[in-house]
């Protein structure tokens, strides 16, 4: 299984980023998927994901301003990231969870600064 994270960049406070991963070997409509990030000094944080089922899970501290999707023709899972925060800056990395066995690949680096 293998994961591409893309989208990240430099962007100033309020703005927006939308990130994507490209998912292989594996099907993003048959299992759980979504995104978690890792800020320096910190624990890593889960920000959204989206089961099988279509079930959607944000945390507390992305409701309002991401939006999770996925494009099963793509194989594909989106984050759509607005009114970006300074405590938003991280390493994203998307994920999928296999029979309980979660993939992450590579993050892509999100800094919110002015």
């Amino acid at each position: 299984v293998q994961l591409q994270a893309s989208g990240g960049g430099l962007v100033q406070p309020g703005g927006s980023l939308r990130l994507s991963c490209a998912v292989s070997g594996s099907i993003v409509s048959n299992n759980t998927v979504g995104w978690f990030r890792q800020a320096p000094g910190k624990q890593s944080e889960l920000v959204a994901l989206i089961t099988s089922a279509g079930r959607i899970h944000y945390a507390d501290s992305v409701k309002g301003r991401f939006t999770v999707s996925r494009d099963n023709d793509k194989n594909t899972v989106d984050l759509q990231m607005n009114s970006l925060k300074p405590e938003d800056t991280a390493v994203y990395y998307c994920y999928i969870l296999i029979v309980d066995q979660p993939y992450s690949g590579q993050g892509t680096q999100v800094t919110v600064s002015s």
